[in-house]
C-alpha cells in the first residue's frame, strides 16, 4: 500500500525540515515537483488560474534551462518557486559537496531568468532523499517535505486511487505534493482538479509556502 500521509516518525527524527505547516485556519499548501515541462506543469498552471490559486513549485534546475519560457510562465502567474537540484539527484548517493553543487547550479538556473533575480531559497531534496550533514550545509535554508504524498507517479496506483487517498490523508496545515512532470501526467490531471474542488467545497484555502 502507498503511504500517502508522511509516517509520524520521519518529523521526529528530522525536526528541523517542515513536514506540515502550523495554521490557524484549514488551511492547505499544495505544491508540486519535477518541472518545469511543456504540457504538465502549463496544465497545473491553467488550472491554478481557474480556482484562483496559488502554489509552490519545486523546479528542477536541468529543467528551468531547457524550457525557459515554461518557467516564465510560472513566474508570471505569480506562484512561488524553490530547489529541487538541478539533475533531481538522490542525497543518499552523493558526497555532501557534490550535492551542494548541484544544489547551486539550480539556484544559478533558477536566478537567470528573466527579471526575477533572488528566488525563493525554498529547497526540496527529490524523493524526499538527505543526509544530516547535507542538511546542516544548507545554514539554515527552509527544507520543505511533505505531510501528504498524491503518489500521483506511481504505476499501480489509478487516477481514482490518487483522488481518493490524497482526500483521505489531507488536514489542516497540510503540505501536499503533486508532480508536473510526464511520468504522473495522467493521475495529475484527473486528480488535481478534482481535489482542489472538493477540498474548496470542505472549507479548506490554498496559499503558498510563507518560510
Amino acid at each position: 500500500m502507498i503511504p500517502h500521509r508522511t509516517p509520524f516518525f520521519l518529523p521526529m527524527l528530522y525536526p528541523s525540515l517542515h513536514w506540515r505547516l502550523a495554521t490557524g485556519s484549514k488551511e492547505l499548501f499544495l505544491t508540486f515537483d519535477d518541472g518545469p515541462v511543456p504540457g504538465p506543469t502549463e496544465f497545473v498552471i491553467d488550472t491554478l488560474d481557474h480556482f484562483s490559486m496559488k502554489a509552490t513549485f519545486f523546479c528542477i534546475g536541468n529543467n528551468v534551462n531547457r524550457y525557459p519560457e515554461v518557467f516564465r510562465r510560472l513566474l508570471k502567474a505569480g506562484h512561488r518557486v524553490g530547489n529541487h537540484t538541478h539533475n533531481h539527484l538522490s542525497g543518499w548517493r552523493l558526497r555532501t559537496n557534490d550535492y551542494l553543487e548541484d544544489i547551486l547550479r539550480c539556484d544559478a538556473a533558477l536566478n537567470s531568468i528573466g527579471e526575477h533575480p533572488g528566488l525563493s531559497a525554498l529547497f526540496r531534496p527529490p524523493y524526499g532523499r538527505i543526509t544530516r550533514r547535507q542538511i546542516a550545509t544548507l545554514n539554515g535554508r527552509p527544507v520543505i517535505m511533505w505531510d501528504v504524498l498524491s503518489a500521483d507517479y506511481h504505476r499501480h496506483q489509478s487516477p481514482a486511487s490518487c483522488l481518493r487517498n490524497t482526500l483521505r490523508a489531507i488536514r489542516p496545515g497540510s503540505i501536499i505534493v503533486f508532480h508536473d512532470s510526464y511520468k504522473a501526467e495522467k493521475s495529475l490531471s484527473y486528480a488535481l482538479p478534482r481535489m482542489i474542488d472538493e477540498c474548496l467545497n470542505r472549507g479548506y484555502t490554498f496559499t503558498t509556502i510563507r518560510l
